[in-house]
């Protein structure tokens, strides 16, 4: 309860209502692309002072294999669950699952902040994780959905260009090899805007992220109760494969949530961006709904509390 009534939750159920409701409140699309920027810079740069202080460790590099592994190979159960449950063709169950295997930046930053608010560490590597977890299941959900196509889509080199070239990835990247080399002592002058100021500007984000998610839940009827369903279903089994594998390698409590906040999150930037470019006969609202309107604010206000007390239980 005490994670559910956070601010940064109760701000996201604020911004969701105004946008049920149709209030006027809004926050500028360029204020919203400063706050993003923030978060993804703040992450990426804590991150790496944190492997900075504890260096490269085997958790290290068995979190990297289990995060790689957990991209590559979860799009090909939300593929076929959505193509046998949800009635799906081949081509919009692909770009179903690239949005599945893939991961949400703004889900793990909250995540992580509701663990560190409880006072669970989640190690800095995961950010690195993180990182390598986004591009491998965009992949793979290209080339499901390419299987049925004819179409002269761009090819695999030009879009694992594309992905690297992401601003969130290349954001999340640099910033933790700047927090690597900065180290601790290079990190204390800036701390205060990248650490004091973190929790209110993720409370504001979370209001814009709630407006967005709501505007397209009430707008669109792509998405039927079924393809509901299975987006909160895959968030939950997606999410507990994580943690089971996170347990498994022997990462800490807190580290173990975070790679299942990862593994139950879905991509709503990289993935439509990815698949309006390499599939146009796709409708990417469909997909896109499904991730940000219904499995972001699941996990937000269900999934992170649950997961939260979890690894509060197991600590």
């Amino acid at each position: 309860m005490q994670s559910l009534l956070s601010p940064a939750v109760l701000f996201f159920a604020l911004g969701l209502l105004a946008a049920m409701i149709r209030s006027n409140l809004q926050i500028p699309e360029a204020v919203g692309k400063a706050l993003a920027i923030y978060l993804m810079a703040a992450i990426g740069l804590k991150g790496g002072v944190q492997v900075s202080e504890n260096g490269f460790t085997p958790e290290l590099l068995l979190a990297g294999l289990a995060g790689l592994g957990l991209s590559l190979v979860l799009p090909f159960p939300a593929y076929w669950s959505v193509r046998r449950l949800g009635g799906l063709d081949r081509m919009h169950a692909g770009a179903v699952a690239a949005h599945y295997g893939s991961v949400s930046v703004v889900t793990f930053v909250t995540g992580v902040a509701a663990l560190e608010a409880a006072g669970l560490e989640v190690a800095g590597f995961m950010v690195a994780v993180l990182a390598l977890m986004e591009a491998p299941a965009i992949l793979v959900g290209l080339w499901l959905a390419r299987r049925a196509s004819s179409s002269k889509a761009p090819g695999l080199g030009q879009h694992v260009s594309h992905t690297l070239r992401d601003g969130s990835i290349l954001l999340l990247a640099g910033g933790f090899i700047i927090g690597l080399v900065a180290g601790s002592a290079g990190f204390e002058p800036v701390r205060p805007v990248f650490e004091g100021a973190f929790g209110g500007i993720l409370c504001l984000f979370l209001l814009d992220m709630g407006l967005l998610a709501g505007r397209h839940l009430a707008g669109t009827g792509s998405v039927s109760l079924r393809l509901v369903a299975l987006a909160i279903a895959l968030a939950v089994t997606n999410g507990m494969v994580g943690l089971l594998i996170g347990m498994a390698i022997g990462l800490d409590p807190g580290s173990a949530a975070a790679l299942a906040i990862l593994a139950g999150s879905a991509s709503y930037i990289a993935a439509p961006a990815a698949i309006r470019m390499a599939l146009p006969e796709v409708d990417p609202g469909m997909p896109l709904t499904m991730s940000l309107a219904v499995t972001f604010p699941f996990n937000v206000m269900v999934a992170i509390p649950v997961l939260t007390a979890v690894a509060g239980f197991l600590a």
